[in-house]
């Protein structure tokens, strides 16, 4: 039997942030910290990795970006509104999955802003298949 293996391996967690979708929202915002990343993916200078587990960390008073790990998105984004809470501002790059619990908690209390297209992340050969959106946590909002 064939193995099935999508254009988009979704198997890997650390896809890099495409330059042009956080370039314009960095000179926005001015990010001081990316709350999930690597040496090799971060889009800051000030980040936290895998083994420092950024749902553990404090984020306020820090404008941070967050591009979560795919396969536990939910934890990611209460702990972004939770944050913007205590002062953080957080925008979070995540899949626009309207219908699910999470995103109906939690990026419904922010800003949320759809993405046009299929942005390539990474050495990905193709865009991700699936609708994104830019959702921005303020604090106290």
């Amino acid at each position: 039997m064939a193995t099935f293996q999508s254009k988009f391996d979704s198997a890997r967690q650390d896809w890099e942030t495409p330059l042009e979708l956080f370039s314009p929202l960095d000179e926005e915002f001015g990010f001081t910290l990316d709350v999930c990343a690597n040496p090799l993916n971060a889009k800051v200078s000030r980040y936290f990795t895998k083994d420092q587990d950024g749902l553990k960390q404090s984020w306020a008073p820090d404008i941070c970006w967050m591009n979560p790990p795919f396969r536990v998105q939910g934890k990611w984004v209460k702990k972004a509104y939770d944050e913007a809470q205590n002062g953080a501002t957080v925008v979070c790059l995540l899949p626009a999955r309207t219908n699910t619990n999470w995103f109906q908690d939690y990026c419904m209390k922010g800003e949320v802003r759809f993405i046009r297209g299929r942005p390539k992340f990474g050495d990905a050969k193709h865009g991700l298949p699936q609708p994104l959106a830019i959702v921005v946590f303020r604090p106290n909002a």
